[in-house]
């Protein structure tokens, strides 16, 4: 007796193909977005700058010697004294670094600076131990200028991580996860005055200042370490 062949309907093979294309074009989706992510990544690594890429060579200090690298924590030598300054000058970034401070010690982060004139020819955001200063001399102020809305530091000896992110008159520092200084320094419009009217030490208003300089790091008597130090331009 004669075996009829199996039979598919014609329907089913073009949706079977339409099935396949369909899948085809859902991987092909998949693996565009995976490797736009990777390029994506790869970026904005390659944009990242370590500042302490296992050795000094992206520094100046003020006394030399004064600062040394030790297992990647920069930190005052046994003859300490003085600013470290980046030897690049930036303008618009993010800067995060992580701080420790010693008994009762004052440092700070300078940034926009001229380093010949650290005082007066640029900006600072305050570290210092917790509880020795208080208004806008606390750790996360803008130094003389801005407290910060928080009091985050941590205890002596223990590390903190601060964001520092400067575009244009904006600026932004986010200390151990909380956001304590959010300005527009277009606001500072007055020599030696604060938006709110209190006196700062600068002879020019801080909306007049260089939006470009170095940063650096303070010491001031106390030991003090940095580590993790990567600033990204944006």
């Amino acid at each position: 007796m004669y075996a009829p062949l199996p039979y598919e309907p014609l329907g089913h093979k073009v949706g079977a193909l339409h099935m396949k294309k369909s899948i085809n074009t859902i991987f092909a989706g998949l693996f565009s977005i995976l490797l736009l992510t990777h390029v994506s990544l790869a970026q904005s690594e390659s944009k990242s700058i370590d500042l302490l890429s296992g050795n000094l060579e992206q520094w100046n200090m003020a006394k030399k010697g004064a600062w040394e690298l030790k297992e990647g924590v920069l930190g005052t030598s046994e003859k300490p004294g003085g600013y470290i300054w980046s030897k690049q000058a930036y303008e618009n970034f993010e800067l995060t670094i992580d701080y420790k401070t010693s008994a009762n010690c004052n440092s700070g982060l300078f940034f926009r600076t001229d380093p010949k004139n650290a005082v007066q020819g640029g900006f600072e955001i305050q570290i210092a131990s917790h509880g020795i200063y208080g208004g806008k001399h606390v750790v996360g102020a803008l130094y003389d200028a801005r407290e910060p809305s928080e009091h985050t530091g941590k205890p002596d000896g223990e590390w903190n991580t601060m964001v520092l992110n400067c575009n244009g008159s904006k600026i932004k520092v986010v200390l151990n996860g909380k956001t304590v200084q959010d300005l527009d320094i277009d606001d500072w419009k007055t020599a030696r005055q604060n938006p709110d009217g209190s006196k700062n030490k600068f002879k020019t208003a801080l909306k007049d200042l260089p939006r470009k300089g170095h940063i650096g790091f303070q010491y001031h008597g106390h030991p003090v370490w940095f580590r993790n130090v990567k600033l990204t331009v944006l």
